[in-house]
């Protein structure tokens, strides 16, 4: 074939071949494992070869889908190991990044050996904001808000819009001898981060009385919600992609099959003048790179 197929149907395949499992890979790759599944059949048709066997109720990759595999994860692996070392030649400076705490936590702080260690002459520092769409910190090169994005005179773009489903501890469920239906949250603790704004839109979807959802205790901080859910006392929206791990390792539960597209979203704001900034042009570039696309 002469057509390149897709990056993502690459890392598809990458992934399974590593992982193991369709389930894993999506995990990994934050997809659906339906999406992960499209991109390997689409992958399949655009080589012209069989890369899968169903074997019972396990898929597995075919001798000529292993070898592929082995060559694209060395071909993906050359192709960011140049583009870390042509990004970092040449870019010193300092650097200090606004994130919200949540996305802070759970996400960045995991990732920032890799960026330091592509970029070692760029000084950088964390800090974190009064509120999480606050962009007016004066020190700050890139911030990294969750709002609405309406931030007139800043360069601004849209990182990942965000799924809240609600989540709790397995000890509350228990504690509570399960939780059969959503009509048992007008019962329980609602755990909210600043407002009602998701809760009000998960109760309207599950067909229960908005007026409810404005009971329940208050946070200012992402990482005060999820202590709390963690520690058994209420159930939290959830943000599916900052929860992701303590979904997977089933230190939080989703009690229900709700999910409500939140109003808000993650957005990477620069002031304009910061903008010609090479640290901050590497940054917005590594992240790209990092943020899997959901």
């Amino acid at each position: 074939m002469s057509r390149i197929p897709s990056t993502q149907a690459l890392r598809a395949l990458e992934s399974f071949a590593r992982q193991g499992t369709v389930w894993q890979a999506a995990d990994e790759l934050h997809l659906t494992r339906s999406a992960v599944s499209h991109q390997l059949r689409l992958l399949e048709r655009d080589l012209g070869f069989r890369l899968l066997n169903r074997v019972g109720t396990r898929v597995e990759l075919t001798p000529q889908g292993l070898a592929y595999a082995q060559d694209v994860r060395r071909a993906l692996s050359l192709v960011a190991g140049s583009a870390a070392r042509n990004a970092a030649r040449g870019v010193t400076g300092t650097l200090t990044v606004s994130s919200t705490p949540g996305f802070a936590s759970s996400w960045l702080c995991g990732k920032l050996g890799e960026f330091s260690a592509a970029f070692p002459d760029v000084a950088l520092s964390i800090v974190t904001p009064r509120r999480l769409d606050d962009v007016s910190n004066p020190d700050v090169d890139v911030f990294i808000a969750f709002g609405h994005g309406d931030t007139p005179g800043m360069e601004v773009e849209l990182l990942k819009e965000v799924d809240f489903t609600p989540l709790c501890s397995p000890v509350l469920i228990n504690r509570l001898d399960g939780l059969d239906a959503p009509e048992a949250l007008e019962r329980i603790t609602l755990l909210h981060l600043s407002d009602h704004e998701d809760w009000e839109a998960c109760f309207r979807l599950a067909g229960l009385n908005p007026e409810r959802a404005r009971m329940g205790i208050r946070f200012s901080d992402m990482n005060l919600v999820y202590a709390a859910a963690l520690g058994a006392q209420g159930v939290a929206m959830g943000d599916e992609f900052i929860c992701h791990d303590a979904m997977g390792s089933g230190q939080l539960v989703r009690p229900f099959d709700l999910s409500v597209r939140s109003a808000r979203s993650y957005y990477l704001i620069v002031p304009p003048e910061k903008a010609g900034n090479p640290a901050v042009a590497a940054f917005r570039g590594w992240l790209r790179s990092e943020l899997p696309n959901v």
